[in-house]
């Protein structure tokens, strides 16, 4: 692939990673495809999803939902003149676990296709191992596997950010 590279962009909730993803998507100049991962399981979920559908709808983006089959849908969109980017990681993660999913089978498939796009994909994940350890078996669990997703990515891609209070932290550069 040349041209913009792919990326991966890490950071705590809120702490503006997708803004910064949304960003280094609109500077690449192409057309833009937001692959969503979110599923709206209640009430708050649903207005959240609707408010960032709102949010994209006149800034030019393409909106696709795809909550499980994110490899297929990366295969799917890709193309030389779109950048992908898919928001996020760690829902898409929930999303696997909870239909009880090969985790390591859909992630290695998801690298996969980003490996083989045409066009740059834009990955974004929550960094959740920098706090307490999780009560929970299912918990620990995803903390351990959303580490191991996180590594896996941050090495598949030329490009990874961590944002902090809306501010890039470059940890690798293409």
């Amino acid at each position: 692939m040349s041209g913009p590279s792919s990326v991966l962009v890490l950071g705590g909730a809120r702490s503006g990673k997708s803004a910064h993803a949304e960003k280094l998507a609109r500077e690449t100049g192409l057309s833009r495809v937001y692959l969503a991962t979110a599923q709206a399981f209640d009430d708050e979920m649903r207005e959240r999803i609707q408010r960032h559908q709102a949010d994209r709808a006149d800034q030019g983006w393409r909106t696709v939902e795809e909550p499980l089959a994110l490899a297929a849908a990366i295969e799917r969109h890709s193309k030389p003149d779109t950048v992908l980017l898919v928001d996020c990681l760690t829902l898409w993660l929930t999303n696997v676990m909870l239909a009880g999913e090969d985790v390591a089978v859909m992630s290695d498939a998801l690298l996969g296709a980003v490996a083989a796009a045409s066009g740059p994909v834009i990955l974004v994940s929550n960094e959740v191992g920098m706090g307490i350890v999780p009560e929970s078996s299912l918990g620990r669990a995803f903390r351990d596997a959303q580490g191991r997703l996180n590594q896996a990515a941050a090495r598949a891609v030329p490009h990874v950010v961590l944002i902090a209070a809306g501010l890039p932290l470059t940890l690798k550069a293409p």
